[in-house]
């Protein structure tokens, strides 16, 4: 017996150069087909191709789960735990300070992912505008508010690596304590493209503000990253998988998070959005179960119907996508290209449950609508692949100390 082993995508025809004479059968990935040999001793068969019959689901016909997934807006919320910004030096060595303390997130053991401050200070009933200068990488946005009212974003650009904007403040009352919060996409940090520079140091958060009618002095700032910091919570995925959103603080985009308190019934699937400029978190489960013997790569697509470029029409959000715990992409509206984001076997679990957790951050004023996500398939391979076992990263249960 001839056993062959391979990959085809049609039914094809294969001749065997040198094929013992003895040869009687022939086997592709372990099926058996019919073969004849010419008398100059070439094995000659037909491989018919099986083309499975299978389905993967409507993402919008799942049934979702919501929670806010930016609380730092309410007036009830306590940061008695986060990081109080109280260093008054800074120990990046390529840009000085230009506030009294330092706002570098890494400063205080944040490196990865979103980047949430929060400054408090007094009215005085004189204040017009807040000047905020933020810096979070190539392609990053930021979002400000003065407690829950919005104030504006810099929707970011590719070449743009820090962002300035001036907003104006409504009309505060004299003695009342008021805190901003500002949200900074944190993209990773720089590379030294050239030899002798160090743009790698260029810090992440806030670079600069002005409050007027006030002293920097006169706000008091707080920051948090991903829970820990440094000593980050999930050792089987690595210090690059979490941010700071509260989602990701609480360990909600983990499998099994549907089982923690806070949740709520999505009116709809993720595509129909938030209703105000924010940050939401859904969730969801799905099953799969694609037949054993075929390489099925899968992608998750989001749609992007506007125009090119990346003016004030093109509606502004960023999504990122966390499938059974890893965060396995990041899709921002006004920038792209990138709407496909390919999730292998063994992320996915081919022959069980899934869990997909998806952030939607609106960075304009108004309701954010997603435009389109659906789970895609982008091949199907009749393969000699092998068993592909599901990696096993850790499983959500309630985080001591998550704010």
């Amino acid at each position: 017996m001839l056993a062959l082993t391979g990959d085809l995508n049609a039914s094809t025809s294969v001749e065997i150069l040198g094929a013992p004479g003895s040869t009687t059968e022939l086997t592709f990935n372990g099926e058996a087909f019919d073969s004849t040999t010419s008398k100059e001793g070439v094995l000659c068969a037909t491989i018919d191709y099986p083309r499975p019959k299978f389905a993967v689901p409507n993402l919008n016909e799942l049934k979702w789960k919501y929670i806010d997934s930016l609380p730092e807006l309410q007036s009830s919320y306590d940061d008695s735990a986060w990081t109080p910004a109280n260093l008054n030096k800074t120990y990046n060595s390529l840009r000085a300070l230009t506030t009294p303390v330092s706002l570098y997130s890494s400063d205080y053991g944040y490196h990865t992912g979103t980047l949430i401050f929060r400054g408090s200070f007094t009215a005085t009933g004189n204040e017009t505008s807040i000047y905020l200068s933020t810096q979070g990488g190539s392609a990053f946005g930021s979002s400000a508010w003065l407690g829950d009212y919005f104030l504006g974003s810099w929707r970011g650009y590719d070449a743009a690596t820090f962002g300035n904007g001036t907003y104006s403040l409504p009309n505060l009352t004299a003695g009342k304590k008021y805190t901003i919060t500002v949200v900074v996409d944190n993209q990773g940090l720089d590379e030294n493209w050239t030899i002798g520079t160090e743009t790698m140091k260029n810090p992440r958060g806030i670079l600069d503000y002005k409050l007027t009618g006030h002293a920097q002095s006169d706000v008091s700032w707080k920051l948090t990253g991903n829970l820990g910091g440094e000593d980050y919570v999930d050792i089987s995925r690595g210090p690059l998988n979490e941010g700071g959103l509260f989602a990701d603080r609480k360990g909600l985009h983990l499998p099994g998070a549907l089982a923690a308190p806070g949740w709520k019934d999505s009116i709809g699937p993720v595509v129909d959005g938030i209703s105000a400029p924010g940050i939401g978190f859904f969730a969801t489960e799905f099953d799969l179960n694609l037949p054993s013997g075929y390489d099925i790569p899968l992608s998750f697509t989001f749609t992007n119907g506007t125009s090119a470029g990346n003016g004030s029409s093109t509606p502004a959000y960023r999504v990122q996508l966390y499938v059974n715990g890893w965060q396995y992409g990041k899709y921002v509206s006004n920038v792209g290209p990138q709407t496909v984001f390919p999730v292998p076997q063994g992320i996915l679990e081919y022959h069980g449950t899934n869990y997909l957790g998806v952030s939607l951050w609106g960075l304009d004023g108004g309701a954010t609508r997603v435009e389109g996500l659906e789970l895609s398939v982008d091949g199907l391979v009749w393969s000699g692949l092998g068993e592909v076992r599901t990696v096993e990263g850790q499983k959500y249960e309630e985080r001591t100390g998550a704010y």
